[in-house]
């Protein structure tokens, strides 16, 4: 039975997503697009950029939306490929995240991060696995190969020694034990558990992750890390603790208004032109990533090559590679073929009429050539 749809019908229907590009068996919408656009202005946003400024900032970039999207979803599905796992970073990361929430329940901070993030906790969950899965493919398949020579880093530090000149600076971590509200007993115990820590610290364990794992200060997740400071910049009661001492030192407990602060000097950068053995990973960062944008511009065309992709006329991948027919095939306009009652009847008559016709050089029974 065929039904027919009726123009009363037709007009009750409402496209509730629109599909703009197929990617091998994944989909993008015009809802994924308007969701990068949303939070492409949001970072703009953060950078300060507002008025004509943001605008033509924005107006540059949304044309890259697209090719940004198919991108994620080869990078993804070439990591799958792969049989690339970051399942125990996954879990890592939410750990820590969880840590830093002081949430314990496992369904309450879930609830936390729906708040947090404005989506449910499996698609928050899903976005770090692919992001994570992104960087490992990106990293295997292409920054392995981009290598900077010595004999280059050397160059560029001869070559660019202005950069190099430094003023005095000293770079700290630190761990912070809270205090607040506590009575004498439980002040003697975080007292008590700082000169723990510092012990540990003495002996060699990690201050990075002891940081992470003990401090209470916002610098827990940077492992600790504070900004660089000039001399002057810090309080004075705290600079005459760590200015003059070597690379490594931990601080004695320092007590605070509000609790216990220790100290690692991570680095004390003295003031005039830096060997190169002290700037040589800041140059490889430098020589590295001009290199390494194009190698995977290159990697993704080349991804998109062997790729089935399909492209509404009215959008654009800005990232397509040349040669590549991305035409979009609309499944409602393939029709079937068709064939009337007539032609049928006509094609079995004709079958017929072929057993009556002699094939040359042979005879049908009953009959008799002549010559």
């Amino acid at each position: 039975m065929i039904f027919a749809c009726t123009s009363s019908f037709a007009a009750d229907l409402a496209v509730v997503e629109e599909i703009v590009a197929k990617c091998n068996g994944d989909i993008v919408t015009r809802g994924d697009l308007d969701h990068s656009r949303k939070q492409l202005i949001e970072a703009l946003r953060h950078e300060g950029l507002t008025g004509p400024a943001l605008e033509q900032t924005l107006q540059e970039q949304e044309k890259n939306l697209l090719r940004d999207r198919i991108d994620q979803l080869l990078l993804v599905q070439k990591g799958k490929d792969l049989n690339i796992s970051v399942d125990s970073e996954v879990a890592k990361r939410l750990a820590a995240i969880q840590k830093d929430s002081g949430i314990a329940d496992p369904e309450k901070f879930q609830d936390w991060v729906k708040e947090q993030a404005g989506m449910p906790f499996e698609d928050f969950k899903s976005d770090m696995k692919n992001d994570l899965l992104r960087q490992r493919v990106i990293r295997q398949e292409v920054g392995e190969r981009v290598q900077i020579k010595h004999d280059e880093i050397e160059k560029y530090y001869n070559e660019h020694k202005s950069e190099f000149v430094r003023e005095e600076r000293l770079f700290l971590r630190e761990i912070f034990l809270s205090t607040e509200n506590k009575d004498a007993a439980a002040t003697a115990a975080v007292e008590k558990k700082a000169k723990d820590l510092v012990a540990r610290a003495r002996k060699g364990e990690r201050f990075p992750e002891m940081a992470r794992d003990n401090s209470e200060a916002s610098t827990a997740k940077g492992f600790g890390e504070l900004p660089p400071y000039k001399k002057g910049e810090v309080a004075q009661n705290i600079e005459d603790q760590v200015w003059s001492q070597p690379k490594g030192h931990v601080t004695d407990p320092i007590r605070t208004s509000n609790g216990f602060l220790i100290l690692k000097v991570d680095d004390h950068q003295k003031a005039g032109q830096a060997e190169l053995s002290e700037v040589e990973n800041e140059i490889m960062e430098k020589l590295y990533a001009p290199r390494m944008q194009p190698k995977v511009r290159d990697y993704l065309t080349e991804l998109r090559k062997s790729a089935f992709l399909e492209i509404k006329a009215d959008y654009v991948d800005s990232g397509a590679a040349a040669g590549k027919d991305t035409t979009w095939i609309d499944p409602a306009q393939l029709k079937p073929e068709t064939i009337t009652k007539a032609e049928v009847a006509n094609q079995a008559k004709h079958k017929k009429l072929l057993w009556a016709i002699p094939i040359p050089g042979t005879k049908t029974k009953g009959t008799s050539t002549s010559q």
